[in-house]
């Protein structure tokens, strides 16, 4: 198991590296000088090469990389060209806010996905069946931020049982904090639930017919028993990959989600930037979430071993 993860912790710190490279290329080298992209065509030479001196862009490529990496491995991501305060800081306030809406989307689409995907595949062929393959098409092909605005005209405007947006901070306490993220969740979790439901339905039916169900079954097993006592298991690996990313996209992706709600968080964060054209905040959240995403496929990559042991003895 430790030469498992020592393997895949190396394989992954060279797709880290050479992520890093990729992105200082892209915002650094690319656009040509970030400090007068920053200030825009008619901005003084003078102004130009004082933000230049500010962000350090007169040394090498290879020493400004390296100055880079060495911030953002010691925390510190730089100072932000808009709000003139260290990114690290704005990450930390809009975290509060992505991190606990990425969780709470994923618990919502894994607590109904799973037993969706169990009833459909233990019904399968059935009335039951069709009516879940159905829903779930259609909830991976409706578009979440459609589906979000819909939430709020229903449920904000008409019924009025929760907000059309705005985060009250956690300040205001626990549930009021929640109540704000459902309907947010709730939007990024349709089509998460959707995708996971037909995965698990595909990965338990393939599982159900292997020849080690066939002889639980022989020895006098129910097809209940021999579902949760065998093939859940097995039939658990490909939805963990799913999972994984999932999670992954639900922290990196939001960002139509959290302009729709209004959401202080990492996506709109990262837009707003974009906009106005903060390099300093684009290019150290780029790197951040994808370390995120790295992390998370490491930790998928321990939980397969843990639930198959034949990936620890090919290690």
């Amino acid at each position: 198991m430790l030469r498992f993860a020592l393997t895949r912790a190396l394989s992954l710190t060279l797709s880290l590296i050479v992520a890093s490279l990729v992105i200082f290329a892209v915002i650094e080298v690319i656009p040509g000088d970030p400090a007068a992209f920053m200030l825009g065509l008619n901005a003084a030479p003078e102004a130009v090469e004082a933000l230049r001196d500010d962000l350090g862009l007169n040394g090498s490529l290879v020493s400004r990389y390296l100055s880079w990496i060495t911030g953002m491995m010691t925390g510190d991501f730089g100072v932000s060209y808009t709000y003139r305060v260290p990114v690290s800081d704005l990450v930390a306030q809009r975290l509060q806010v992505s991190l606990p809406l990425a969780l709470y989307a994923l618990i919502l689409s894994t607590t109904i996905a799973i037993p969706v995907g169990l009833i459909a595949a233990a019904k399968r062929g059935s009335v039951t069946d069709y009516g879940i393959m159905g829903t779930t098409q259609l909830g991976i092909a409706v578009p979440n931020f459609w589906f979000a605005m819909l939430l709020v005209l229903v449920f904000a405007v008409n019924l009025r049982w929760f907000s059309a947006g705005g985060f009250p901070g956690w300040d205001a306490g626990v549930m009021a904090g929640l109540k704000a993220l459902t309907l947010p969740a709730i939007a990024l979790a349709l089509p998460q639930a959707s995708i996971l439901a037909r995965v698990m339905r595909s990965s338990l039916l393939e599982t159900l017919h292997q020849d080690y169900i066939r002889t639980a079954r022989a020895k006098g097993l129910s097809r209940r028993q021999a579902t949760t006592r065998h093939a859940l298991r097995n039939a658990m690996i490909p939805v963990l990959t799913i999972i994984g990313l999932q999670f992954s996209f639900l922290l990196a992706g939001a960002i139509i989600i959290e302009n729709v709600f209004f959401l202080p968080g990492l996506g709109r964060l990262i837009f707003q930037g974009i906009t106005q054209r903060d390099l300093v905040v684009v290019e150290s959240l780029v790197m951040l979430l994808v370390f995120a995403v790295i992390v998370v496929t490491f930790l998928v990559d321990i939980a397969y071993a843990a639930v198959d042991p034949r990936l620890r003895r090919k290690a």
